[in-house]
């Protein structure tokens, strides 16, 4: 069919990633925030990534002016471009001319991208009064008021909060998306069930024994309410250039395009004996726009109805009311409607010729875009099957299955209707509608047209697929088993029947990925997951928890099977696994518990079955241990620590913080005479600030994390945050500054460490100078040819060494004595007796001595008071670190005090 100026319709899809999300200003945020530092006892205002306000100042007009003359517009500017510009750090605090007057801006991140930045003023109630420094007096008066560790406490609230609010948009923002493209989906299904029940609906028509003009006004009725569309008419020309119109149909409350039928002029669109679409973008010429405006028309679609191989009539669809672009598929039905009109016509012409009615009708159907079959409902007898038909189901029309295929699902008093058919054979999907008229020669009939809509199923599987299948196992994920669990848990409580849970973790998992290969390590976890699910009665109840992790669930009909498949799942790891052409063994340990027994929550039992499978490895591995009550409460905890440890691994290790202790070099004159020591950097020092399980301190979680392996990414990002803290005092602070940062056991023996190492120097642009790596001891030691390559290649790069932890039971000076340190650390055991103890004293000496003899400096851990710092005076202590100083603390704390005071 040819066609003038046919668009097509788009397509809409939902955007792969969503954008960061701002804030705006509304009055109830305002009002929460002038609420929120009413309670705190702080001044706030909060901007976009720009600097430009969207919240105003909080607190006492007075007392606001009164603060801004010290935090200026250039102040703010510039504390706000700290915070919000690169990922260095996102919190800052600067002191003002006041004394008890803090300055803070907290950035608040949306992905990479700064969304707001808080700008926080509080006046201390806690503070030093150094008249030498401060110039000005304290302020006593105002409303407002807070101490410095409610003020810290109060900027992570502001970015907890703020942050929240991001997450909770950016997840409403995705189910939005998410919701739209189901909802475009679900409309594209919708639209084609009402294309085909209205084709339906006009092929019934070929039975009507209404009047040639009645039908058409029905048909025009049925595609311009389908099309949702205002008018419909059909014309006949005559003397070339006049025109009648033989019907109109309008839709509810709009005019006629014609008042007056006969003798009309001949539109330019008509007279063609091809398709004439005209859209509203359609480019015309004068004339030709001016008699469509005319007639107000806005949108048409003009169609010849070829009677005898000449048009006898034309079919007009337009659009009167609004704009439209018509699509593809609205011409195409158009004319396929048209189509069937045309036969109504021919077979009223030859109504006296049945099989030339029946060679019409045989034409007409076959070049509609369905397949279409119709059979004689009393004997059964398929009558007629349009080429389409033929072409995609000829072994159901051989086989004579097409009764029970696409009829067996007709209510016995329906004449019309749709349903969907699965074909498993051929694993497909079909839309049928089905309608019962009259055939050609007057006998009953079923009319079954078929639509293929295996893609629009294929898709919504795919959905489905992504949402609850892990992606290397092609088991069930979390997420499937926490809905599947909840489903089986529901029925064993109303039928008061029993299921069973099992929770298995794979043993020394990590020495298989560490000697074959992590892509062997999957090859095996693939196995498994094969294994396990060919076992009879929890064939699709076997889930990937993640990692080595899988859970199993045994619904309430195989309850009875529990032993035997506990012992069919022991047999499955009691034989070898192929892997890299050789065989390994790879055993498990598993923890069950049984519902509603043990529990009827979901989480609550999947936590039980955990701890379940802790004790069974806690045991010697390879075990499997029901749930009880008496379950050691250590291993619940050793387990909350594990847990807990492998979430805060995969959020950035942001949940580690870093803290720093100073570190103080020799002693300098002042002007009293007396000697003192003087700063010269930071030892840094991870601490776990866990959201579920609260602050931990190192020796709690270090040894874990080691026996883990999970030390190694807590390391980097320690020794990432330690060189941009160096870089950034550098920068911006008031002296040369070194930062300590500790390497583990696991850490040295990776291949990799030289090259982390010089990243961290390269991307922050440090001196590597400045970097000073601390190793134990029994590192040193315990591979000494290994190790004095790698510390010798770590030199290379320009960074300092330290022997930490020295004198602690490992020593061994010959050792010592091959490898390349700079420093060694007097471990602070000697220093508890320093003033007082000869050997301490003395062994620091003969350090001091040693430290001179293989070009170290020596540095004492532990002093804790004045008299263990006059001790080692004159020994040649290059160092010194301790309490007496301070101890570890936050980084803004330790900047305030050490770096920008």
């Amino acid at each position: 069919m040819d066609t003038i100026n046919a668009a097509n319709k788009g397509s809409s899809s939902i955007s792969g990633a969503l954008g960061s999300f701002t804030p705006k200003y509304s009055d109830e945020m305002q009002a929460w925030q002038d609420k929120f530092c009413e309670m705190a006892g702080i001044y706030a205002l909060c901007l976009d990534p720009e600097g430009v306000p969207f919240s105003k100042f909080s607190g006492n007009p007075h007392e606001i002016e009164i603060i801004r003359k010290y935090v200026t517009e250039q102040r703010i500017k510039s504390i706000h471009k700290r915070v919000s510009e690169g990922d260095l750090e996102d919190q800052a605090v600067e002191i003002t001319e006041i004394p008890n007057l803090r300055l803070a801006a907290v950035a608040v991140k949306s992905g990479n991208t700064t969304a707001a930045v808080w700008i926080v003023c509080g006046v201390f109630t806690d503070f030093e009064y150094d008249s030498e420094y401060f110039h000005l007096e304290p302020i006593e008066s105002f409303g407002y008021r807070t101490s410095e560790s409610k003020f810290y406490k109060t900027l992570d609230i502001l970015r907890t909060t703020l942050d929240i609010l991001i997450k909770l948009e950016a997840s409403r923002s995705k189910a939005v998306a998410v919701s739209e493209e189901s909802r475009q989906q679900e409309l594209e299904m919708t639209n084609s069930f009402r294309r085909a029940e209205t084709m339906t609906e006009v092929v019934s028509l070929l039975d009507s024994d209404d009047t040639i003009e009645e039908i058409m006004v029905e048909i025009l009725k049925k595609l311009c309410t389908y099309l949702q569309i205002s008018n419909g008419f059909t014309c006949k020309v005559h003397h070339n250039s006049l025109m009648d119109i033989v019907v109109q149909w309008t839709a509810s409350g709009v005019e006629k395009i014609f008042p007056e039928t006969t003798d009309r002029e001949l539109c330019w669109f008509l007279g063609s004996e091809k398709a004439v679409v005209i859209s509203s973008d359609t480019t015309m010429n004068a004339g030709e726009r001016e008699q469509v405006e005319n007639l107000g028309i806005k949108a048409l679609v003009a169609m010849p109805v070829i009677i005898n191989g000449s048009a006898l009539f034309y079919a007009c669809l337009t659009e009167n009311r609004e704009n439209r672009i018509w699509s593809i598929d609205d011409v195409k039905f158009i004319n396929d409607a048209i189509r069937v009109l045309q036969t109504i016509i021919t077979k009223r012409l030859q109504k006296n010729s049945l099989a030339s009615s029946f060679a019409s009708l045989e034409a007409v159907l076959d070049n509609v875009g369905s397949a279409i079959y119709v059979r004689d409902i009393g004997t059964g007898v398929l009558l007629f099957a349009n080429r389409s038909f033929k072409k995609n189901f000829n072994k159901e029309l051989t086989e004579n299955t097409l009764v029970d295929l696409f009829e067996s699902n007709i209510p016995a008093k329906s004449r019309s209707g749709n349903y969907e058919v699965h074909h498993k054979d051929r694993e497909k999907w079909y839309d049928v509608y089905y309608t019962r008229i009259k055939w050609v020669d007057g006998r009953p009939v079923s009319l079954c047209a078929i639509y293929d809509i295996t893609e629009k199923k294929l898709y919504q599987k795919r959905i489905e697929q992504q949402a609850y299948t892990d992606f290397l196992t092609g088991l069930y994920n979390r997420m499937c088993c926490e809905k599947d669990l909840a489903r089986y848990i529901d029925e064993a409580r109303t039928k008061r029947i029993h299921g069973a849970l099992m929770y298995l973790d794979l043993d020394d998992f990590k020495h298989i990925n560490d000697s074959l290969g992590h892509q062997y390590g999957d090859v095996l976890l693939r196995d498994i997951s094969k294994a396990i699910s060919r076992i009879e009665g929890i064939t699709n109840s076997c889930y990937r928890m993640g990692g080595d992790e899988f859970v199993i669930i045994v619904p309430p009909e195989s309850f009875e099977r529990l032993p035997k498949i506990i012992e069919e799942i022991k047999n499955t790891f009691a034989t070898p696994w192929y892997l890299k052409d050789s065989d390994y063994y790879c055993t498990m340990s598993m923890g069950v518990v049984k519902y509603p027994d043990h529990g009827d929550n979901v989480s609550e039992l999947i936590r039980k079955s955990d701890v379940a499978m802790y004790e069974a490895k806690k045991s010697g591995k390879n075990r499997i241990a029901e749930y009880s009550d008496n379950i050691d409460s250590s291993s619940i905890h050793r387990l909350d620590l594990e847990k807990n440890m492998y979430d805060a691994i995969t959020k950035s290790c942001s949940e580690f913080e870093v803290y720093f202790q100073p570190v103080i070099s020799e002693p300098i004159d002042n002007k009293s005479g007396r000697k003192q020591y003087k700063h010269v950097g930071a030892e840094a020092l991870v601490r776990w600030n866990s959201s579920k399980l609260g602050f931990l301190s190192p020796d709690e979680f270090v040894p874990l994390a080691e026996y883990l392996g999970l030390i190694t990414p807590i390391g980097n990002h320690v020794l990432k945050k330690a060189c941009e803290c160096c870089r950034q005092w550098n920068e911006s602070g008031t002296g040369e500054y070194a930062v300590s940062v500790n390497l583990s056991v696991v850490q040295i023996m990776q291949n990799d460490i030289v090259d982390v190492i010089r990243k961290n120097i390269e991307e922050n642009h440090i001196n590597p100078r400045n970097l000073v790596l601390e190793l134990t001891e029994r590192l040193a030691i315990n591979d000494l040819a290994r190790t004095k390559q790698t510390l010798l290649d770590i030199k290379a790069l320009g960074v300092r060494l330290a022997l930490d932890d020295f004198g602690t039971g490992y020593s061994a000076l010959s050792s010592i004595r091959a490898l390349p340190f700079d420093i060694i650390k007097v471990d602070q055991n000697f220093a508890k007796d320093l003033a007082e103890d000869d050997y301490s004293q003395a062994f620091i000496r003969m350090m001091a001595e040693l430290g001179k003899a293989i070009n170290a400096e020596i540095c004492v851990e532990g002093i804790e008071t004045q008299a263990q710092l006059d001790a080692i005076k004159g020994m040649g202590v290059k160092y010194v670190q301790g309490y007496y100083y301070d101890k570890p603390m936050r980084r803004v704390a330790f900047e305030e005090k050490y770096v920008y005071n």
